[in-house]
C-alpha cells in the first residue's frame, strides 16, 4: 500500500497545487454573500457538504476497517466462508440513505419554494431582457431604461422579470442571488435583495454565442438617496455638449453618415431612436463602457 502511495505521491501533490491555484477569492464568489437569497443558497451548500462529509468519512472508515481486518494473511491459503449476503445489513444501508436524503430534502425544497415565489409587494420592479451580448434593464414604474449596470436600493426587495430577445441566456449575480435561465418568449422571474452598499459582478451563465464570456454586467447597490438621485438623472434629457471635441463626437453620432442613432436610443433626441443596441442615454455616467470591458 505504502509503495503505491509513494508512487503516486508526486501526482497527488501536483494535483493539490493546481487546486490551490484556483483558491483565489474572485469577484464572482458564491461564498462571499451580500444578500438573503445568496446567503440561504450558500447555507444549503454547506449543509449538504458537511452532511456528505459525514457519510464519506463513515464509509471510508468502514472500508479501511474491513480492508485491515479481513485482508489476506501471509502464507494463508484459507478460503473465507462463502455466504449469499446479509439481509439485515442490506436493509440498513438501503433505509439509512433514504432517511438521510429525506432529511436533507426538507430545507432544499423549502428554499426552492421560497425562491420560486415572487414577492407580493416588491419595492422595485425591473424588466431584464437578454441580448447577444448585453442586458437591457427597464424600470417600468420609474420610466427608466438602461443597459449593463443595474442600480438597486440597499435592503429593498427587487422583482426581476426575465425575457430574451434572441437565444437562451442565464441571469446570475453570484454574491446576491443564484442563476435563472432566460428563454425567448417564455417569461421567467426571480427576486433579489442587496444587503450591503457596493458594486457586484453579474454574468450570463448560459453559452449564447461567440462573445458569451464578455456578457457581463454590474449591480450597483446604493442608498435610497443615491438611488433616487440616479433615477432623477436618468429621466432627464441628455444635454448637447459644449466642448468642441465632445461636440464633434456628438455630431458624428447624430449624423446619417455615422448611423449610430439607427441602433441606439438617446432620450430627448429626435435622431437617435434605435432599439437594436443598448440605450446610450447618459452613457457617460456609467462606470464601464460596455458589458465585458
Amino acid at each position: 500500500v505504502f509503495k503505491t502511495i509513494k508512487k503516486f505521491l508526486p501526482i497527488l501533490l501536483s494535483l493539490l497545487f493546481v487546486i490551490a491555484c484556483g483558491g483565489y477569492d474572485g469577484p464572482q464568489s458564491t461564498f462571499d454573500t451580500h444578500g438573503p437569497v445568496a446567503k440561504e443558497q450558500a447555507d444549503l451548500f454547506y449543509l449538504i457538504l458537511w452532511a456528505g462529509m459525514v457519510v464519506l468519512v463513515a464509509v471510508e472508515l468502514a472500508i479501511v476497517y474491513i480492508y485491515i481486518k479481513y485482508r489476506r494473511k501471509k502464507n494463508s491459503e484459507r478460503i473465507p466462508s462463502q455466504i449469499h449476503g446479509n439481509t439485515r445489513l442490506e436493509i440498513i444501508w438501503t433505509v439509512l440513505p433514504v432517511i438521510f436524503l429525506a432529511i436533507v430534502s426538507v430545507p432544499v425544497l423549502s428554499a426552492i419554494w421560497h425562491f420560486g415565489t415572487p414577492p407580493e409587494n416588491p419595492d422595485v420592479v425591473v424588466n431584464v431582457e437578454g441580448h447577444q451580448y448585453w442586458f437591457e434593464f427597464e424600470y417600468p414604474d420609474l420610466d427608466v431604461v438602461t443597459a449593463n449596470e443595474l442600480h438597486i436600493p440597499v435592503g429593498k426587495t427587487i422583482l426581476i422579470n426575465l425575457d430574451s430577445k434572441d437565444v437562451i441566456h442565464s441571469f446570475w449575480i453570484p454574491q446576491i442571488a443564484g442563476k435563472t435561465d432566460i428563454i425567448p418568449n417564455q417569461g421567467n422571474y426571480m427576486w433579489i435583495q442587496g444587503d450591503d452598499v457596493g458594486m457586484y459582478y453579474g454574468q450570463c451563465a448560459e453559452f449564447c454565442g461567440e462573445s458569451h464570456a464578455l456578457m457581463r454586467f454590474r449591480v450597483i447597490v446604493e442608498t435610497d438617496e443615491d438611488f433616487r438621485a440616479w433615477i432623477s438623472q436618468q429621466k432627464s434629457e441628455a444635454l448637447v455638449p459644449n466642448d468642441p471635441l465632445e461636440k464633434s463626437g456628438y455630431d458624428i453620432f447624430m449624423s446619417s453618415k455615422g448611423g449610430c442613432g439607427g441602433c441606439h436610443m438617446i432620450n430627448g433626441s429626435k435622431k437617435a431612436k434605435g432599439k437594436i443596441g443598448p440605450d446610450l442615454t447618459h452613457f457617460g455616467s456609467r462606470q464601464h463602457m460596455a458589458a465585458g470591458i
